[in-house]
Parts: structure tokens; C-alpha cells; sequence
């Protein structure tokens, strides 16, 4: 036994005689060197074998007899090794596991291009972190002065109504604050939704092509999942499965392709679920962002039978980082979305709550969505232009009216997978379509992020793209 350098010699010694003994080279009951001669042999002081043994012996490694020494526990040792030797089995995951994605397929970032057209990314460089700041040094001061107490699993009361006021003016949905229930980001909103409505073997619907985390959710939780395919108006009502506890939407701005749902659909939906008591998770992701046209009635606000859970997100309007987001649940099942949430991480993050109710009753918010709004309509206005001019032979835009991202399908043959490598090669991130189908007649097409890329950049880029694509085209 030796100790390599003089850093930490405790606990060197500690690990050395713990794997020694897991692995059989220490047998049970075999006696130790005294603490005294074993520091001698190490060239170190008494106080290091001796922290080292009592460590081992409160964990059950060592067991010390008074004026006997230090022995190797009985029967411990021998059942490590043994196990080891008999390569017993290894936990299995439950059977679902084996229908979910290795991965949540949502695109990665680019490393080291020039330009980057990653969907749902917002650009921080307009957000202004000073008032941030303030924001979280007053929730700080305002929790040091609590008890250390578990919070509400709805959420901080003062975030949770200030997001009731928000969702009103902004969205025509009449709630109390003790109907909105706050998230880590959509994802976790979308999960409650599918643990309170699913159990195993029941069918839950999505949109095709769809966001791929909703469903990965939904198969986790043993769903059958019926994807649902979209067109110009969005999710096809009609050919929703009969049976479906549960649906999953993105109708003010449909994700990926970008359409909204018309009106006469989304009452046609309202109508299918009330029928047979289905609950519609209505995820609002980036709704704050629409550049054409009135406003898109929420399906909430017109929701008069209690089938809506509304889900929003802070992660498009601030941040992805932050993880803060809500649902507002219909009042039939508040109770039971609140167990899911404290059974699934008991609250969120208080201090976080603390500093966004703040930014949002302050008017910081509000600020900060009418500042980033001009910004990204200069933006959408610029890819657009590029879109529907030079780059028309190639791509057609598809319904760009909201959100910070739009959807161009390739024109006939033009490959989406040598586009994106070709693009890269260039130093132009883009990212397809088709990975958001989950069944085999998946359309080829390309998504445009354009929240964190400038308008400098766009016309940089989308210039070196149309000598890309000239290159390809058949």
C-alpha cells in the first residue's frame, strides 16, 4: 500500500482499504495493522490511519475489538465478492423504456459555426440583466428573512397571480391565481397533464409532425400514443382516435410547421373532447409572438365545458435556463395536478419564483416582450425576405405569422440531409423537419430559428446558403 503525494492522505488510505476489501484482497475477519505501525510503514502521522479506520468502521467495513486491533467485518467482505463472482443480474427497466427515445430528439446547437438558426433559443443580449438582478437580490432578501420551510407546490402566490393577470389581459383566460399551477418549464407541465390523465394501455393523441418530448412523455407513462396529422388548418379533428383520454396541441402556432389552428377547428376540438370527457393539453408555447393578423383566441378562453389544461412557458419569452413555466389545469382536476406536482419535486425553485413575480408585477416583463418583439419581427421580416425572394426555387415558407421560428419545405430534389451537412460545411447551422415525425411519410423541410441570430447575420448567411443550394439542386 502507498500514498501518491501528500493531498489528502486520509482519504487516500480510506479508499484503498475500502476497495481492498469489496474486492476480496482484505478477507473477513483478516486483522489490520495497528494504527501506530501502519503509520509508520506510510511514512505519514497516527492521525491519518486512525480517521481512515473509523471511517471504515462506522460504514461496517472494520470492526474494532479494545485491546485486540482493528479486524476485516465478518461476512461482508465474502458476500462482495461472491455477488461479483456470480455476475448476478443487473436491474432491468420497466418494459416502456424500451418504446422512448434514447434521447429527447431535440436539435443540439452548432459548435463553432458561424451562423446558427437553432429553434426555441432566445437571444439574452436583450434582455437586460440589471433589472434581473434587482429582481433576484429582493427575493433573496425577502427569503433570508422566512424560516426554512417547504412552499406550496403550486408555486410562489405572488408568481402564480401575477401570471393569472398576465394570462387575462393576454390570452382571455378568466382564473384565479389559485388555479395556475407553476412548472419547471413546459416539459414538466406537459408530464403532470399525462400522470394525472393516463394510465397504461390508454391512448393519448399528438400532432404529426409534433414535439417530440410530449410524446417521449406520454410513451414513458405507458400511453399508446396516435400521432395525428396536421395541414393547413392544424390538427385534423377528425381523425383523432375515438378513445383518446388525453391530446396534445400547439394550435397558435404549430410546432414544428408553424400554422395556426383555425377557429373552426379549435371548436370542433373543444366540442370532440367534451363529448367524451378527454382532457386537451393546450401548449401556448411561444404565443406572445405574432406578427400578422388579430390575435389567435386561446383555446382556453373559449373552453365552456372544462376540458383545457393551458400550458405556457418563460423559456421563449426570457430564457431556457430560467426553467419556470405553469398550466392552469380545468377546476376538476387543480387537486389532483397539484399531488402530481409535489409527488414529482414538491415546489420549484422559491427563489427564482420570488425574482419573476417581481420582473412581472413591477411591468418588467411587459417591457421586455415589446423590446424583444421589434427585434424578432426585424428578423422574421429579413429571413423572409430571403425565403420568398433568392431562395424561393428551393424553399417555400410555411405559414410564418408567429413565434420566434419558421418553417420552409424543400422544394423537389433537394435532400434535406445533404442540405443541413452542405449548410454546415459552410458554416450554417439549420436543422430538419422530418425528425419531429414519428411515422414513416415524414416531409423533409428545414426549421429557421431566428431568436438568437441578428438581422446582420441573416443576410450573411442566407446569401451563402443560395450558393449551397444552387450547388445541389438537380
Amino acid at each position: 500500500m502507498t500514498i501518491a503525494g501528500r493531498r489528502d492522505l486520509t482519504g487516500q488510505l480510506y479508499r484503498q482499504l475500502r476497495i481492498a476489501i469489496v474486492e476480496g484482497r482484505l478477507s473477513a475477519g483478516e486483522r489490520l495493522p495497528s494504527t501506530r505501525d501502519l503509520a509508520g510503514q506510510l511514512g505519514v502521522s497516527r492521525k491519518t490511519p486512525l480517521e481512515a479506520y473509523e471511517r471504515l468502521i462506522a460504514e461496517g467495513f472494520l470492526v474494532s475489538h479494545a485491546g485486540d486491533g482493528t479486524y476485516v467485518a465478518a461476512g461482508l467482505a465474502p458476500a462482495l465478492v461472491s455477488t461479483r463472482a456470480r455476475n448476478a443480474m443487473s436491474p432491468r427497466p420497466a418494459s416502456v423504456w424500451k418504446r422512448v427515445p434514447d434521447a429527447l430528439s431535440m436539435p443540439k446547437p452548432g459548435t463553432q459555426l458561424t451562423h446558427d438558426y437553432l429553434g426555441g433559443v432566445t437571444d439574452k443580449a436583450l434582455f437586460r440583466g440589471e433589472v434581473w438582478r434587482k429582481c433576484i437580490n429582493h427575493a433573496l432578501r425577502v427569503q433570508m428573512r422566512g424560516r426554512g420551510v417547504y412552499h406550496d407546490p403550486g408555486g410562489e402566490q405572488e408568481l402564480r397571480l401575477a401570471i393569472a393577470r398576465y394570462v387575462g389581459f393576454n390570452r382571455g383566460i378568466a382564473c384565479d391565481w389559485q388555479d395556475v399551477i407553476v412548472t419547471q418549464g413546459a416539459q414538466q407541465a406537459i408530464d403532470l397533464a399525462a400522470r394525472v390523465m393516463v394510465n397504461p394501455g390508454d391512448t393519448a393523441a399528438v400532432e404529426e409532425p409534433g414535439y417530440p418530448p410530449a410524446r417521449s412523455s406520454l410513451l414513458a407513462l405507458g400511453a399508446r400514443v396516435v400521432p395525428v396529422r396536421v395541414d393547413g388548418e392544424g390538427l385534423v379533428v377528425s381523425a383523432l382516435p375515438d378513445h383518446a383520454r388525453l391530446v396534445y396541441v400547439t394550435p397558435s402556432h404549430q410546432f414544428p410547421l408553424g400554422m395556426p389552428m383555425s377557429l373552426e377547428r379549435r371548436l370542433a376540438l373543444l366540442e370532440w373532447a367534451s363529448a367524451r370527457g378527454a382532457l386537451i393539453v393546450e401548449d401556448d408555447y411561444d404565443g406572445e409572438f405574432r406578427f400578422e393578423g388579430r390575435p389567435m383566441e386561446s383555446l382556453r378562453s373559449l373552453d365552456r365545458s372544462g376540458v383545457v389544461a393551458y400550458v405556457g412557458t418563460f423559456s421563449k419569452t426570457i430564457f431556457p435556463e430560467l426553467r419556470l413555466g405553469y398550466v392552469i389545469p380545468p377546476a376538476s382536476l387543480t387537486a389532483d395536478f397539484l399531488k402530481a406536482k409535489q409527488i414529482n419535486d414538491w415546489h420549484g425553485n422559491s427563489l427564482t419564483e420570488a425574482a419573476l413575480a417581481r420582473f412581472m408585477l413591477d411591468g418588467d416583463f411587459g417591457r421586455h416582450l415589446r423590446r424583444v418583439h421589434r427585434y424578432y419581427a426585424e428578423r422574421r421580416q429579413a429571413l423572409l425576405g430571403h425565403l420568398e425572394g433568392e431562395l424561393s426555387p428551393w424553399l417555400e415558407p410555411i405559414a410564418p405569422v408567429a413565434g420566434i421560428h419558421l418553417a420552409a419545405r424543400l422544394r423537389k430534389g433537394l435532400s434535406e440531409e445533404a442540405v443541413i451537412a452542405s449548410a454546415r460545411a459552410d458554416s450554417i447551422g439549420l436543422y430538419g423537419i422530418s425528425g419531429f415525425y414519428a411515422g414513416r411519410r415524414a416531409r423533409q423541410g428545414l426549421m429557421f430559428g431566428y431568436g438568437d441570430i441578428s438581422v446582420a447575420a441573416i443576410h450573411a448567411s442566407m446569401s451563402r446558403l443560395k450558393t449551397v443550394l444552387a450547388r445541389l439542386s438537380p
